[in-house]
């Protein structure tokens, strides 16, 4: 293992951060927090509770997982895709460096930003309303394996993309619907019993469900399908992934 072509990979991306620090931190922050004051006020002051939990803090978890998948797919796909738009991904190929490292590198860095994220606007939620962490573990758990998970997924889009406009359309318009119709505002138990069974095949239904029971203990699915989900997903990913430098699928090419 390459330690060393890892880690000045990894500083590389992670320094990008502080040069576009407000739109990697800031404005992510100050968006969530826009849907605290508005769902959790205008909404909040409709519908109490959800499960014995206060409106405002129900929908905290939910929040936290849509600005996680949607950071850590956007500065996974971006790190690859910029090499492979100026030409230097090719020097990345030719150095002594396998493919197993150059995946840890990106993704690694991918997945601390948005984990950090993450915890950035759950510290920032304790200013607009109560929260409870229940399972500790299990939250931290629920965090890097999305974070990880979804940077992969980033990753596969960013080679798949040929083109700038191609990196926003999935997290646009599929990731961001699903996370809308996948119980972020509401418990799927409060839709009619048709629409509960077509919403358990929404995928994020079981990441949310997941995180947001190691806050209250509440969950619409069981924690262990959840983590199950999580764990399909992230073997997919993998197995796209290792198929894709095995091939030089858009990368040799």
């Amino acid at each position: 293992m390459n330690i060393h072509a890892i880690a000045a990979i990894y500083k590389f991306e992670m320094a990008r951060t502080w040069r576009t620090l407000f739109q990697s931190v800031v404005s992510p922050v100050i968006s969530t927090s826009l849907y605290f004051v508005v769902f959790g006020s205008a909404i909040g002051s409709r519908i109490t509770e959800i499960q014995g939990v206060s409106y405002g803090a129900f929908i905290v978890p939910g929040l936290i997982m849509l600005s996680l998948m949607t950071q850590s797919i956007s500065n996974a796909s971006f790190a690859i895709y910029f090499p492979k738009f100026i030409g230097t991904v090719y020097e990345l190929l030719s150095a002594p460096i396998s493919y197993v490292e150059i995946v840890i590198s990106y993704v690694g860095a991918a997945a601390t930003k948005s984990a950090a994220l993450g915890l950035i606007i759950l510290g920032t939620s304790f200013f607009f309303v109560d929260i409870r962490i229940a399972h500790p573990f299990m939250m931290l758990l629920f965090l890097a394996l999305t974070a990880i998970t979804f940077s992969l997924f980033g990753f596969i889009i960013g080679i798949w993309a040929d083109n700038f406009e191609k990196l926003q359309i999935v997290p646009l318009l599929i990731v961001t619907p699903l996370t809308f119709l996948g119980g972020t505002f509401y418990s799927i138990d409060m839709l009619p019993p048709i629409w509960q069974t077509i919403t358990l095949l929404n995928p994020v239904v079981y990441l949310v469900s997941g995180f947001r029971w190691s806050f209250y203990d509440v969950a619409d699915v069981n924690v262990f399908v959840s983590l199950g989900m999580i764990g399909v997903f992230l073997a997919i990913c993998l197995l796209i992934v290792a198929w894709i430098f095995k091939s030089g699928y858009r990368l040799k090419s």
